[in-house]
This record gives structure tokens, sequence and C-alpha cells, in this order.
């Protein structure tokens, strides 16, 4: 991510020790929350990309080079299941078990894998009960969706409400919350020509440089959903993101900052 934000001044130094301002002005963005979904820089970052032309994020190159041309959309769910607790040895049929109807949400909203092209549903943690003997109250599912376009990411929302609408078990019930963390960012005509004049620029460089999909968000996510046309991981070149070994590949340094500086400056 330093190289990254590097990358950004630096080529904002090129261009002007070049004497390039064929653009009306630059704004440069440093976001704090960006991992854990914008929460704050979201709504600034919303509000500046319906103000300007294009965008460049300066997430790192994949590891192979590739910048990002489209990114999932996601959904994450917290559900919650209100059963009644009861003593399991002495009255189990007063009881109505969260767990039990937590657990058959589970493998239906699993089985929503593979309904749509790209679509990924995924319960990534669960959390009730308080003892053996008690016939648990209290169930928390969290739900990760992703989607590549907007259109099937609005159908599983739906699957999965309607699959929430239906518990197992009478007289129990279950609470939705959902966030929006991002909406899908497509392939559009105008992000297209963005990822083609990169490559343009590359291969001036002697350097073979194609654009990808990724099922990982980021704000460029953000500055798709107001129409902006924006390309993604133009930072250096690096990989094994957020493990001890993360690296960043040096010899990507000069090149990366070039080709940025040319998407800026250069009709």
């Amino acid at each position: 991510m330093k190289g990254g934000l590097l990358t950004g001044m630096f080529a904002v130094h090129a261009l002007r020790d070049a004497g390039i301002d064929a653009f009306a002005h630059i704004t440069y963005v440093c976001n704090p929350d960006e991992e854990i979904g914008s929460p704050f820089s979201g709504p600034l970052i919303r509000d500046l990309a319906a103000h300007h032309d294009v965008a460049f994020v300066l997430e790192g190159g994949r590891d192979n080079g590739d910048i990002v041309s489209s990114r999932k959309g996601i959904t994450d769910y917290t559900v919650t299941v209100h059963g009644r607790a009861a003593h399991a040895g002495v009255e189990p049929e007063k009881g109505r078990s969260a767990i039990v109807v937590a657990a058959d949400l589970t493998t239906r909203l699993q089985a929503l894998n593979g309904r749509w092209p790209g679509v990924t549903v995924n319960v990534g943690t669960i959390h009730g009960g308080t003892r053996t003997n008690v016939v648990a109250e209290r169930c928390t599912l969290e739900v990760d969706l992703r989607s590549p376009d907007a259109a099937t990411l609005e159908e599983a929302e739906r699957a999965i409400d309607a699959i929430c609408d239906s518990p197992s078990i009478r007289d129990v019930s279950v609470h939705v919350d959902r966030a929006g963390w991002h909406r899908p960012m497509e392939r559009t005509d105008a992000i297209a020509a963005l990822a083609a004049r990169a490559s343009e620029l590359a291969a001036e460089l002697g350097i073979d440089l194609h654009d990808a999909a990724t099922g990982g968000a980021s704000d460029a996510n953000t500055i798709a959903a107001v129409g902006t046309p924006v390309l993604d991981a133009l930072g250096p070149v690096g990989g094994d993101d957020h493990a001890p070994g993360e690296w960043i590949d040096v010899d990507s340094v000069v090149p990366r900052i070039a080709i940025l500086a040319g998407l800026i400056g250069l009709p």
C-alpha cells in the first residue's frame, strides 16, 4: 500500500517535470479505513468520484503484473436466530433450538453456491448456545455474499432473504442485518478503454500488461458505482497480501509510475 501511495506522488512529480498539465486538476485521496470497508472514507470518495472524469486506484498490481478492471460486489450479513430456552434433560419439548435452525440455514445458504456464475456465499462464523444442558435460545451467523455483477448480486440477496424468512422450526424468529459494503465494479466499455490505454503505454516500455477480474473489493467498487470509469491495481507489483511474507517487486516501481503518469497526463 505504501508503494501505491508513492506511485501516485511520483507520477505527479514526473508530469510536473515534463511540463505536462493537460488536465484541470488531480485529487489525491489517501484512505485510512479501506481494509474495514471504508465506513468513513466511502461517502467522501463517492462524492469526489461524481465530480471527476476518471479515477485510478493504487492497490498493488497482481503478482503476475495484471491490473484490475472488475471486482466483485460484497454484501455482508449478520443473521440472528431467536429460539426458546429450556432444560435439555427435563423438558426439551418446551425449547426451540436456535442452533438447529441456524444449522439448517447454513446448509441452505451454502447451497446457493453455483446457482449464478461467479456468485459465492460463505457462512464464515456461527456462534450460539450457552451450555450443553440448555436448548439454545440464540445463534448468530455471519455470511459473506459476493457477485461480479449487480443483477446477480440482487438476485442472491433476495434468495438469502427468502431463506431467512422461512426457519425450519415454528415459533423461531430470524433477524437479518445486511450491510452492502461494495457494489460490483463491472468492466464497462469505458473501463475497458482505460485498460487498453494502460496496455498501450506499457507496451511502449516493453511491458506486456493485461487486465483481470478479482473477487476482492476496493474503493474502485465505490467509484464505479457512481459511474466514473476507474482502473485498479496500478501500484507496484506484489503478492501474498496480508501475510507475513507480503512482498513488492522493486523492479516494477518505476514502470508503474510511468504508466500511471501516462494515464493521467497523455491524451
